[in-house]
């Protein structure tokens, strides 16, 4: 039964067609335009026909076809006689503001929908139709859906792989595109750098014939006359697009010191307002993309290489980053704006992290065994990459905020790494990119692959915000990134664990506190963090309390591969912390249950089961139980938990009677204590002072 999106529900559609097709790289080629506000370029999409979670996802009867159940209105391509050679190629008219595009691709032609103005021609079919059945054979064509919004799609053609110099070398069938494309994608892991080159000579071949496309409120559809299954669809298209000033995917604002700059806002809509892609969680790829900017700026992105500007003429500069550990598309960050970076004044003991041991949890955590995720060049494979402490790291701010990083910020990066280390083991990123962010973002942090973004306000008072925030977004790289949920409404599965995990790698990374002093602080926390659940779940609606909203279905999607996130557009979600709290503490009452060495353990042998890939809920509490013996379970089960803590709303009953049973620690009476003197004070009547009488008394006589 098909079903119509309402654009009043705060549900958040994911569009894509993944059970048929999947995105398994990305090529961007972009400039960014601070006087328009805009960023354009292409995009080249490599697909695989298929996807391994089909069969293991059980399909619902409902699927989330296009808002309109109207016949499709299909861009109808005119002929091109003169094939684009190299989308790369940078217009040579430059002006000298900095803040200016250094360089252009085609003039925008879009009507006042924002879509090329190419002829249209109704295909007679309705979307609802191609969202079903996208992947049986049929009479009708195959329909690729992508997510996307706020974006003007100007022109979609496939890729003529076929016309790369020296690609016979590569395959055995020279002029068979899709082939090409097959035998590219599955290219083994230790020949990463050459598929990457040719991933990037295939973005720059000449297009073989332009597709049509639709464009409405949530997705791009794209078909191709005559394809009518997925096999038979292009595995290489290119789109070439610009973004809107609008778009909700990106900030256009001004940093700290008055400069431009543009950031990467991530949830609610991810990236759909930045390129064309596939959301689910489920189509996890690579990327690497090329920007360019003017020579001013600087481009950070999630990318594992430290890219350094290669200037292509007087005031343009291109950047370029890549990545090989596939991830969903909701995990790539852009940020560009004259960023400073930061460096220490002088070496001191603070770099010496790495020599440092930590206790108790020195137990091997490097397991011997082949990866359970799809192939890429893993550094759990790696021996030397398991035992770095302290991974490459940079920060950038603002130029007015360098002696604040200076000060608070760069001390703490190799004690936190080296402290998530000793816990939970290999860093999955290679490097860490640190950027303080312009001070309208929303939240304290955000993390993603190889760069993490912190809030201005980490950097004022004493180390102890800074520290803690940069260890939650450190864990982030464990639990969000390396380990990602494969439903979004378990949001809990991130930021649950970085919540707990942020006071373990923090009481460890202050070296000075005694382990007596390092638990108070974290029994602190907990009776802070318990009163505002307490708030939280008294104002705040009931059905936006559960962690687990889907129950039985979470996992599940339709037939094509679309599904909705329950709530995923309430505004009120943005500030609300239920995830954060209620799965603290359900990691909380675990450690106490089983004891920290027997839960550690088994957190690190979690890790490197499930690096790589995509989890529910039941996957990380069926393997805790199961590493336990039955006499120690002490009646734990996953049915349990489900029922007490991720399936109600309210307080979990275990947590309620814990906080009723337990007695406040010793830091936490004295912050008590203290709090209730001054509140005593301003409720005493205040004296005045004889001056201000008498000025009183004054004007009374007036």
């Amino acid at each position: 039964m098909d079903i119509k999106l309402d654009p009043s529900r705060d549900d958040l559609p994911l569009m894509a067609n993944t059970s048929h097709i999947l995105v398994k790289h990305y090529v961007l080629d972009l400039d960014v335009d601070f006087e328009s506000q805009i960023i354009e370029g292409t995009i080249v999409l490599f697909f695989e026909s298929g996807n391994k979670f089909k069969k293991q996802s059980s399909s619902t009867e409902e699927t989330y076809p296009s808002e309109s159940n109207e016949a499709c209105k299909f861009r109808t391509p005119e002929p091109c006689h003169i094939p684009v050679t190299n989308t790369r190629t940078v217009s040579s008219k430059m002006g000298y503001n900095d803040f200016v595009i250094c360089g252009k691709g085609e003039k925008d032609t879009s009507g006042k929908d924002g879509n090329h103005d190419n002829q249209e021609q109704a295909s007679g079919i309705s979307s609802s139709k191609y969202c079903c059945d996208t992947g049986n054979p049929g009479s009708e064509d195959f329909l690729l859906v992508l997510d996307c919004c706020d974006l003007s799609v100007l022109k979609v053609e496939e890729v003529d792989v076929a016309a790369v110099p020296g690609i016979e070398k590569f395959t055995r069938s020279p002029k068979l595109r899709n082939q090409i494309v097959r035998e590219l994608v599955a290219l083994p892991a230790d020949r990463w750098r050459e598929q990457l080159d040719y991933y990037a000579r295939c973005s720059q071949a000449p297009g073989c014939g332009e597709l049509l496309f639709d464009i409405d409120t949530w997705s791009l559809q794209i078909r191709k006359t005559g394809a009518q299954t997925a096999t038979d669809f292009p595995h290489a298209i290119r789109i070439r697009y610009t973004t809107k000033p609008q778009g909700r995917s990106v900030t256009w604002t001004s940093d700290q010191s008055g400069r431009p700059c543009v950031y990467t806002m991530g949830s609610p809509i991810n990236n759909r307002a930045l390129f064309p892609c596939q959301e689910p969680p489920v189509a996890m790829s690579t990327w690497q993309a090329t920007v360019r900017a003017a020579a001013s700026f600087v481009v950070l992105m999630s990318g594992e290489n430290s890219a350094k500007p290669t200037q292509l003429r007087e005031g343009c500069s291109s950047w370029h980053y890549y990545v090989t550990m596939p991830m969903p598309a909701s995990t790539f960050t852009i940020a560009v704006g004259s960023w400073t970076e930061t460096k220490p004044e002088i070496c001191s003991s603070n770099d010496l992290a790495t020599e440092r041991s930590f206790s108790p949890f020195e137990a091997d955590f490097r397991y011997v065994g082949v990866c359970g995720h799809m192939e890429y060049p893993c550094r759990f494979q790696n021996a030397s990459a398991t035992t770095q402490e302290i991974i490459p790291h940079r920060v950038f701010a603002p130029v007015c905020l360098k002696g604040a990083c200076q000060e608070t910020l760069l001390p703490l990066i190799p004690p936190c790494l080296s402290a998530a280390h000793s816990v939970l083991g290999t860093h999955p990123f290679s490097r860490l990119d640190v950027l303080i962010v312009p001070a309208n973002f929303p939240s304290l942090g955000m993390a993603s692959p190889h760069l993490v973004f912190l809030s201005q306000s980490t950097l004022t008072g004493m180390s102890q915000l800074c520290g803690t925030r940069l260890c939650h977004e450190i864990a982030h790289a464990w639990f969000g990134l390396a380990i990602g949920a494969r439903d979004w409404t378990e949001e809990w599965l991130s930021e649950g664990f970085a919540t707990h995990l942020e006071d373990v790698f923090w009481a460890k990374a202050q070296q000075q506190l005694a382990p007596d002093e390092a638990q108070e602080q974290q029994e602190l926390r907990a009776c802070l963090r318990w009163r505002r659940l307490q708030d939280e779940v008294r104002n705040s609606p009931e059905d936006m309390q559960v962690l687990r909203p889907n129950k039985e279905k979470t996992g599940h999607v339709s037939d094509s591969g679309s599904s909705v996130i329950k709530h995923g557009l309430n505004p009120e979600k943005v500030f609300m912390q239920i995830h954060y709290l209620k799965g603290y503490f359900l990691l909380r009452f675990l450690a106490k249950r089983l004891g920290d060495d027997t839960y550690f353990s088994f957190l690190r042998k979690f890790v490197h089961t499930f690096h790589g890939q995509l989890i529910l809920s039941q996957d990380f509490l069926q393997m805790l139980l199961e590493s336990i013996p039955e006499e120690r379970r002490l009646e734990l089960s996953v049915e349990n938990i489900f029922r007490d803590w991720l399936e109600t709303s309210g307080i979990p009953q275990p947590l309620q009677r814990e906080r009723l049973a337990g007695a406040e620690c010793g830091l936490a009476r004295q912050v008590s204590a203290e709090v209730a003197k001054w509140v005593r004070v301003n409720r005493r009547p205040r004296k005045r002072k004889r001056k201000e009488t008498e000025v009183l008394e004054k004007i009374r006589r007036q």
